[in-house]
């Protein structure tokens, strides 16, 4: 199949797929005798691999590394549980950031109301307040305990 084909079947832009031959996540295909690249079923395969693994987090350079394995005809598994694991523990403390963020916002929303006026130099009193808050701490001087 040609590469418009490959990219309609599975939903990727053909720049995608010339990209991933490109770094080598694709082996170059065969060609036609006027040029055209021809597909198999392995590219699809491949291609569905990847996008997967994308879909799970998983670089590029990650899927490179993984396909490598199976290349050489090694278990990708232990590195494959590595990166899993690696993405739980990001995703974990984006979690956390994200709620602290949260209470931040929701703290700052109950707080508009009673801020004052807005000055004629100022874009928006609810970032300026923030900025405000953010300074006062950095320059809050230590205190010591006793």
């Amino acid at each position: 199949m040609r590469i418009g084909e490959l990219a309609g079947r599975l939903g990727v832009n053909p720049k995608t797929i010339r990209y991933y031959e490109s770094i080598g996540l694709l082996p170059d295909p065969g060609r036609t005798p006027s040029g055209y690249r021809i597909y198999d079923e392995d590219a699809v395969d491949r291609l569905r691999f990847i996008r997967t693994a994308q879909r799970l987090g998983v670089t590029l350079d990650e899927v490179k590394e993984i396909l490598g394995f199976r290349e050489r005809g090694e278990a990708p598994c232990t590195y494959v549980r590595g990166v899993l694991d690696a993405q739980v523990s990001t995703i974990d403390r984006r979690i956390t950031e994200l709620q602290d963020l949260r209470g931040q916002l929701v703290e700052l929303a109950a707080e508009a109301d009673n801020l004052p006026p807005v000055d004629a130099g100022t874009t928006c009193q609810l970032i300026e307040h923030v900025r405000q808050k953010v300074e006062a701490k950095v320059e809050a001087p230590v205190q010591s305990q006793p």
